[in-house]
């Protein structure tokens, strides 16, 4: 692997004749090293050209380069002098499977969300700082709102380069779709871009170096806004990715170790069995049908399935307005991307009292994908949304039912559930009110809120041989406040709630507030950005394992006990 070069500066020493051959090394590099760690594969094999012209034509860092979202920048992670971090990509003190600014000045912005780049571009363009500025966006990216918002304000000599493969993680659709497809096939008289105010070169085939630098230099030289349309194959260069329709190769060793099912193909298999017995529900995702499970539903009613691209503020008021039609919209998205929907979740839909029902995918602990993936606050912010509900199931029969509850809600509602396998079921003893009693004890009541059931039942078992009798409670929803929960903490000494989000906004923290004369604890996630690690990893080291809560709780009943004698 010693034929990768290690700097820009070598590449751009390098003579265009031995260009081919660093690609070929760099596909090899890449095929090699993800499948084994895991990673993004499809989306880097496919810009490999394309980043050595960028590198070759600019001069990173001083030139600002700036990727969208973030996922295709191995190759210039490779370009900068990264290679031997291959070796940890996206492991726990490794390098990271995004732009990371503390592994390298050429890495300027940490771009894991989509639709970003045009806007960070622009404003870079007008701080006066010295050099070029590049944003390099797919036409995937393009779906997403803030992208025309940033087009539509760019006025300044800024190097838009599209990077078009007719794909984000999956197809990219709508109108945009059909419109860089007429200009790849030399058929449209008009152009969007030009119609904004921007000047266009392409299509140019993005897997020539040549053509590739020479459309760069061009658009560099204008001195004005200009888009670049550099057209590329996912997966090039690596036969089974470049046959994959279905995007198995966007990114690989995800799941590959997990046992059993896992919380995404639990809520695949009962969306697509409620949706037979329920013929008003439609689901919505945004450019995520597979990765959210919603395939299996698409398969079985293909004309109640709304992909709106990347575009979450779009998807939840286009299901307010599905809701306003009579229909219960199931909104799948990854729990951080809910985020940049927010305003939307409280004006359009809470403020309207409209059944609109949010599986949020990855919720808590992500892993790998570091702290842009991480899905830690939906839960503490979400509760304050009026009239919304919000559930956490502990199992996938959990799941079933409160997704099934969910949808008969004339509200909001909202499911979580982590990436993860879903393990066993975990029968309650009792049912107090709608609170599920998984273990009686009279010392100490631990509330677990969803898969964290399992860990706290195992440190309820741990106590006990301390001498602690712990019982544990599945609140089953966490929002709004159960007059039911808080009656069952009221008769206990101390109440401990063990949680997968950050514990400002939580449920242990809205416990506390609501029980004042009652000892209320919360063992939650700290309130910074976590690192990319496994899951289970960082779980462990914030203390939410059985073991930890086992050990928490007896501080815990230690410090009680001094204070009251």
């Amino acid at each position: 692997m010693s034929d990768i070069i290690g700097s820009p500066a070598e590449l751009r020493a390098l003579p265009a004749d031995a260009l081919p051959a660093l690609a070929a090394s760099i596909r090899r590099v890449l095929v090699d090293r993800v499948t084994r760690v895991g990673g993004h594969l499809g989306s880097n094999l496919g810009v490999v050209e394309l980043t050595i012209a960028l590198h070759r034509v600019f001069d990173s860092p001083r030139d600002a380069i700036v990727f969208d979202t973030g996922h295709q920048s191995y190759v210039h992670k490779l370009l900068t002098g990264r290679l031997d971090g291959f070796a940890t990509l996206r492991k726990s003190g490794g390098m990271a499977g995004y732009p990371a600014r503390a592994e390298s000045p050429h890495d300027l912005v940490e771009n894991s969300h989509a639709s970003t780049a045009l806007s960070y571009a622009d404003g870079l363009s007008r701080s006066g700082r010295a050099g070029r500025v590049v944003a390099v966006v797919g036409d995937g990216a393009l779906t997403g709102g803030m992208s025309w918002e940033a087009l539509n304000n760019l006025d300044r000599p800024v190097v838009v380069v599209l990077n078009d493969n007719g794909r984000s993680y999956a197809p990219t659709v709508g109108g945009l779709a059909a419109h860089l497809a007429a200009l790849r096939r030399g058929e449209s008289a008009d152009n969007v871009f030009r119609a904004l105010g921007l000047e266009y070169l392409g299509p140019v085939d993005g897997h020539d170096v040549a053509a590739t630098e020479s459309a760069l230099r061009a658009a560099a030289s204008l001195g004005r806004p200009v888009v670049v349309h550099v057209v590329t194959a996912k997966g090039r260069g690596y036969a089974p990715a470049e046959a994959d329709d279905e995007d198995h190769f966007h990114a690989v060793g995800a799941l590959d170790s997990v046992g059993g099912p896992t919380w995404t193909s639990v809520f695949a298999a009962e969306i697509a069995e409620i949706g037979a017995r329920r013929p008003d529900v439609v689901c919505l995702t945004a450019a995520m049908l597979r990765p959210t499970g919603l395939h299996r539903f698409a398969e079985r009613f293909p004309d109640r399935v709304f992909d709106v691209g990347i575009a979450e503020q779009h998807a939840v008021t286009c299901a307010a307005g599905l809701a306003m039609g009579g229909r219960h919209p199931v909104v799948a998205v990854y729990a951080t991307f809910l985020n940049r929907a927010f305003d939307q979740v409280v004006m359009d839909v809470a403020l309207h009292g409209l059944p609109v029902t949010f599986v949020l995918d990855r919720a808590g602990i992500t892993g790998p994908d570091g702290p842009s993936h991480h899905g830690v606050w939906d839960a503490s912010v979400l509760p304050v949304v009026p009239s919304l509900r919000l559930a956490a199931p502990r199992d996938p029969r959990r799941l079933r039912e409160l997704l099934n509850e969910a949808v008969e809600v004339h509200g909001p509602t909202v499911v979580r559930y982590p990436k993860a396998a879903a393990g066993p079921d975990i029968p309650a003893e009792s049912r107090y009110g709608t609170v599920d009693v998984l273990r009686s004890g009279s010392d100490v009541l631990i509330v677990a809120v969803g898969p964290l059931a399992l860990a706290s039942l195992s440190a309820a078992v741990e106590l006990e041989r301390h001498g602690v009798s712990a019982a544990v409670a599945d609140p089953r929803w966490t929002a709004p406040l159960s007059e039911d929960l808080m009656e069952l903490a009221r008769g206990y000494r101390l109440v401990v709630a063990v949680e997968d989000t950050v514990a400002t906004g939580s449920l242990g923290s809205r416990l506390a507030a609501a029980l004042p004369d009652t000892r209320v604890a919360t063992l939650a996630l700290p309130p910074q950005f976590l690192p990319h690690a496994e899951r289970a990893e960082l779980l462990r080291a914030a203390g939410l394992t059985a073991d930890g809560v086992a050990a928490s709780v007896l501080d815990l009943c230690a410090h009680l006990t001094e204070v009251t004698g």
